[in-house]
């Protein structure tokens, strides 16, 4: 049975990239004890001790953003309050609002893009769509 290890991402500086990743999710370098952490072409961020998750891994790219990609990160919040919370943390960290044309009347996601781009989505996961029955 294979298991899911690791998700790669393009970035245009892998530092800067890494930073935010790190201070997102609580992640460390896998090479920590190497001089040089991480690498200005390629890094592998995992959960710090203990943490649970697959790694990410941060590989300098040229390739442009997609607007709308075809695979994204989706991040858990415990409810609406726990995402509102997030997604002003994450935007501190240097995070961007997505003008996303896809939004659904309801939405349980919010699209925000890293530092680099790459769109991903901070989902309710309390959330219950309406109804509309009574």
């Amino acid at each position: 049975m294979l298991t899911l290890g690791t998700i790669v991402l393009g970035a245009e500086d892998v530092h800067r990239a890494a930073a935010f990743w790190s201070a997102a999710l609580g992640y460390v370098p896998r090479d920590a004890d190497a001089v040089n952490a991480v690498d200005a072409d390629w890094t592998v961020l995992v959960p710090a001790e203990g943490g649970k998750g697959p790694g990410i891994a941060l590989g300098r790219s040229a390739t442009p953003v997609q607007e709308h990609p075809r695979v994204h990160l989706d991040l858990y919040a415990d409810d609406a309050a726990d995402q509102a919370a997030q997604v002003e943390r994450l935007i501190a960290l240097g995070a961007g609002r997505v003008e996303w044309d896809l939004y659904p009347p309801d939405p349980d996601f919010v699209v925000l893009a890293d530092t680099e781009g790459n769109r991903f989505c901070v989902i309710d996961t309390s959330f219950a769509p309406s109804s509309g029955a009574s």
